[in-house]
Formats: structure tokens, C-alpha cells, sequence
């Protein structure tokens, strides 16, 4: 007879049972992973779903537009107001010209970004991912398709539960087209901002764009497809970082989107709460504000990582509070600081007030300093440029006269839209001569005058020649643009020579 631990272990599910060392589990999983529930948020009207509308209609207006508009930067610069020029290595933003040496420009534009991300955040919460994160846009724009074709919350619901049948076969084969269409002009407009938009579109369609245009296009396309039209809240949920970064941002005064428990508590019908108005709190549990959530949470159970706080429950709630004759705001924007103090009796503090905590000041004026930092060079750089590069073997040159010579690589950088002269002197060295490839040694002198084309960078090849007795030493190139502007730049280098 088998000891009764033994027949334990032989029972069915014994592979998914504890060691004996661990506590036995109430429930056994069937898989690692919950199945994805559909989410079918309902069509609701309000204050917050119409800002959704205006900053939907503004993203999307700019990113498609934009490539399309024109900017006047003279005869030898592109016309097209944003430009990314790859091939050329310049960055085009209306009146700001962007060059590979002055990246540093596009670094700290990326790090306002950032530390804006964290102003938002911490004035209140997710409001970049509930409102302008692409992903949220498209997906708001890819669900009212759904409701356009399927109809509301609960007609999709019919939908999906419904067997395949030509009826739903031809609203899937229609809004998926829809999907794949707004994918592409996606897409599409992506690749517009690398090229002149008006010529790379011609080229496209007849076939004649590079091919790494197409499949910039492909990729784009697809995961447009993939995440907008069928992935959707999980994006959100799994695959996006901010959710569990922002944790660390958000602590009692910041101003999130928040359930007043001791408000809504206990829970009941209106019928209920009519006969027993002491034991039932004012939310009815209509789960309103469930059905029109975007990820499909309950805010109920407080702050989780499916809130992207786009406030539509907000909108939900208040449209029931409105009916019942309750007041509203049972869901609403506060911080759960300011609910102590209103579930206290206490008013709760204005909202400028809530906005101005010490963190958010913090991360604000860090930001701002950033931007003055970055509007200040770009208003004092030049548009004149040079930079120099000693020979590495030989160092020096004894010439047969005696003198020494150092060989040089030196650009002159034009950023301006016309050509302009440029006049290149040596300071260090008052008896030192230059001369170029491009002519003789016989009239090597201290000055050397070059045109550099519009918005190009010219480089020469510069040898300088010292006299015997010179020693090794700093010495500057010093450009000067010979125009009324006059801008001038300098590069200071090494000057080699034997030891005395």
C-alpha cells in the first residue's frame, strides 16, 4: 500500500503543485499569462473627451502637414520649413539651420523632452500619455473608426461574440482597410520629412524613391497597423517603460486622476441607496466609468499602471452624478493629499497651488534654464566656421633652406545660404608664409583669401613655412568673412619643429 504523501503526488495537476516546503495554493494557474480581455470603450461626451478631440486634431494636423510647408531661405537652401537632410548632414526647423558640429543643439532639445515629460508628470501624472503620446492618438483615432463601422460599446460587443459570416466579414475587410490606409499615410508622411515631401511623394508612386524609402514605409505601416489598430492598451500596460518610471514621480500632492472612496463608499443601486441613504455612498456602481476607460481599467481600485489618465471617466462620472442629482466630482483630478483634507471636511487647496510643488518648480525651472541656455547660443553662434588638423607623420619638414614647414588640413565652414569670401591669417607666427595645393609656392604669403560656396564647407590643404630658428609652439588660424556682417572664428593648433 502506497503511503498517503505518495498518492498525494500522483493526483491529477501534480506537476503544478507546491514542493512540500512551500504553502499549498488556493487556485491552480492554467497559464502564465491572463488572456487579453477585448476592450469596447464607449462613446462619452465632455469636457476632457473634447480636449481629446482638439489635441488629436492638432497632432495629427501637424505631423501630416507639416513636411508640406514652405520656407524662403534664398536661392541656394531648400524651401521646405521642417528638413531632415541626411545626405547633405543639415537639420532645417523654419529659420534654424542645424549643422553635424553643432549636434549638441538637437541633444538638448532631446533633454527638454525628457525633463518636460517629468514637469508633466509631476504637475499631473500621465496626462502626456492620456492625451499626446502617439500611440494614445492613434489608438483613439483607430477606435472611433470602430465605433463609425461597428457601432458602440455594445454593438462591438455582439460583433466579436458573433460567428463569421459575410456580414462581419465585410465590416472586418472594411475597418481593417480603413486602418491599413491611415497606417500607410502614416507611414508615408514619416518618410517626407528626410526629402523635399512634394518630389519624394512623385517618386514614391511612380516608383522611382530609394528603396530604403519603401521599406521605411513597410515597417512604419505595419506597426502602425499592429499596435494602433489590434495591440492597443497593451502597448500601454506591458510594452511601454513610463508606467513604472512615473511611480517614482508621483507621491500624495500630485495631481492625478483619482476615486473619492470615502465619497462613493459603500457601493449600491439607486434603488438602495434610496431606502438605506446612510449605509450607501453616492457612486451607483453603473461602472460607467469602466465602460468608456481606453484600457479598459476600473479607477475605483486607485492608481495602476493602466491609467493613462485621459479623464474620460471623469466625463463618465459626472454626466451620471449630473442625472441622479449628486454632486459631481466623485471622480476627478485632485491629490490624494487634498482628499484627506476634503473627506476631513476641509476645503481642498486651489489647483495653481497644487501645481506649484516644490519638484515640479524644480523640474520646471531645470527645463526652462536648458531652453534660455539653448535660445542663447543659437542667437550668438556665427554662421563662419573653421577648424584645423595638423599632419601626424611627418610633423615637420626641414626644407633645404632651413626653414621648417608644417602641413595642415583647415575647413572653412560658410553656414549662410550665399556665397561669401573668406579671408585665413595666422597668429603666433609673425614670419611664417601659407600657401594651398592650388598654388605655387612662390606665392606663399601670410594672407590667403578663398570663396566658400553657400552652406558648404570647404577644406584645404594648408602648408605653412617658418623660419629656421622657429621653435615648437601654439599658433592660431584666425577666418575672417569679408562681408558687412564680418564674422570671424579662430582654431588654435600645434606648430612643430626640431628641438633647440
Amino acid at each position: 500500500m502506497k503511503h498517503p504523501e505518495t498518492l498525494e503526488r500522483e493526483r491529477p495537476g501534480d506537476a503544478a503543485r507546491p514542493a512540500p516546503s512551500q504553502p499549498p495554493r488556493t487556485s491552480v494557474p492554467e497559464t502564465l499569462y491572463e488572456k487579453r480581455k477585448g476592450v469596447y470603450p464607449q462613446k462619452i461626451d465632455g469636457r476632457f473627451r473634447r480636449f481629446k478631440w482638439l489635441v488629436m486634431a492638432i497632432t495629427l494636423t501637424i505631423y501630416y502637414c507639416t513636411p508640406f510647408l514652405r520656407w524662403d531661405r534664398g536661392p541656394y537652401a531648400p524651401d521646405q520649413a521642417v528638413l531632415i537632410d541626411l545626405a547633405n548632414r543639415r537639420f532645417y526647423m523654419f529659420g534654424i539651420e542645424i549643422w553635424p558640429h553643432e549636434f549638441y543643439f538637437v541633444a538638448g532639445l532631446l533633454i527638454m523632452a525628457g525633463i518636460g515629460l517629468f514637469v508633466v508628470t509631476s504637475a499631473v501624472g500621465r496626462a502626456w500619455c492620456g492625451y499626446s503620446c502617439p500611440q494614445t492618438v492613434w489608438t483613439d483615432l483607430f477606435q472611433h473608426i470602430d465605433r463609425f463601422i461597428d457601432g458602440d460599446r455594445n454593438a462591438q460587443m455582439r460583433l466579436a461574440k458573433a460567428p463569421w459570416g459575410p456580414a462581419k466579414i465585410g465590416k472586418r475587410a472594411l475597418k481593417w482597410s480603413i486602418y491599413l490606409l491611415i497606417s500607410f499615410a502614416t507611414g508615408g508622411a514619416w518618410i517626407l520629412y528626410f526629402a523635399d515631401a512634394p518630389a519624394l511623394l512623385s517618386d514614391f508612386f511612380a516608383g522611382e524613391a530609394a528603396p530604403v524609402a519603401y521599406a521605411t514605409v513597410g515597417v512604419l505601416t505595419a506597426t502602425t497597423f499592429a499596435l494602433g489598430g489590434f495591440m492597443r492598451e497593451q502597448v500601454c500596460i506591458y510594452m511601454c517603460p513610463w508606467p513604472r518610471i512615473q511611480s517614482a514621480m508621483l507621491d500624495e500632492k500630485s495631481l492625478i486622476v483619482t476615486y473619492k472612496d470615502w465619497r462613493g463608499e459603500k457601493r449600491g443601486s439607486l434603488k438602495k441607496a434610496k431606502k438605506n441613504p446612510e449605509l450607501y455612498g453616492d457612486c451607483i456602481d453603473c461602472n460607467q466609468c469602466v465602460a468608456v476607460c481606453p484600457t479598459g481599467i476600473d479607477i475605483r481600485e486607485g492608481s495602476q499602471v493602466g491609467c493613462i489618465t485621459c479623464a474620460l471617466c471623469i466625463d463618465a462620472c459626472d454626466r451620471v452624478m449630473g442625472e441622479i442629482g449628486r454632486p459631481r466630482g466623485l471622480i476627478d483630478y485632485a491629490t490624494l493629499e487634498d482628499c484627506k483634507r476634503e473627506a476631513a471636511g476641509e476645503e481642498p487647496r486651489p489647483v495653481w497651488k497644487t501645481l506649484l510643488h516644490p519638484r515640479t518648480v524644480i523640474y520646471f525651472t531645470l527645463w526652462a534654464a536648458i531652453g534660455f541656455a539653448l535660445l542663447f547660443m543659437l542667437g550668438t553662434r556665427t554662421h563662419t566656421d573653421i577648424s584645423a588638423a595638423a599632419d601626424r607623420n611627418p610633423p615637420f619638414m626641414r626644407m633645404s633652406d632651413g626653414s621648417i614647414r608644417n602641413a595642415y588640413t583647415v575647413k572653412l565652414r560658410n553656414m549662410e545660404g550665399r556665397p561669401r569670401d573668406m579671408e585665413i591669417t595666422l597668429e603666433g607666427l609673425p614670419a611664417a608664409v601659407m600657401w594651398t595645393d592650388d598654388m605655387p609656392r612662390e606665392q606663399a604669403a601670410s594672407r590667403l583669401v578663398r570663396t566658400v560656396p553657400e552652406d558648404a564647407t570647404l577644406p584645404l590643404r594648408i602648408y605653412v613655412v617658418a623660419p629656421a630658428d622657429s621653435h615648437e609652439q601654439d599658433v592660431t588660424f584666425h577666418v575672417l568673412a569679408l562681408d558687412p556682417q564680418g564674422e570671424e572664428d579662430r582654431a588654435t593648433i600645434r606648430f612643430n619643429a626640431p628641438e633647440s
